[in-house]
């Protein structure tokens, strides 16, 4: 599994001008399979997204087409993990 973490490095004005095509891109790879979940980070500094786990080369090309990231208002980082425990309901994310 990854956690992909956006941080936004221009002002919210410009990510907000884009935020119909990121949710775009967000849904066309929710619809492949491979988002699992994702939203705003608390306060409003970046996003996070949780994704399958799999080719980091292809997620990282896949990243590389987030609007976001394509306009230079945020820089994207990724943690791959194994998840071994879950709480009750979630033990399908150790199958990911």
């Amino acid at each position: 599994m990854f956690i992909v973490t956006l941080t936004y490095i221009r002002p919210l004005e410009e990510l907000d001008e884009l935020m119909s095509q990121h949710v775009g891109w967000l849904k066309k790879h929710y619809d492949s399979g491979l988002f699992i979940a994702s939203g705003r980070q608390v306060p409003r500094k970046g996003g996070v997204i949780l994704a399958r786990s799999g080719n980091r080369q292809e997620l990282d090309a896949i990243l590389e087409q987030d609007p976001f990231a394509k306009s230079g208002c945020a820089r994207v980082d990724v943690i791959e993990f194994t998840p071994s425990m879950t709480a009750p309901g979630a033990e399908v994310l150790k199958e990911i």
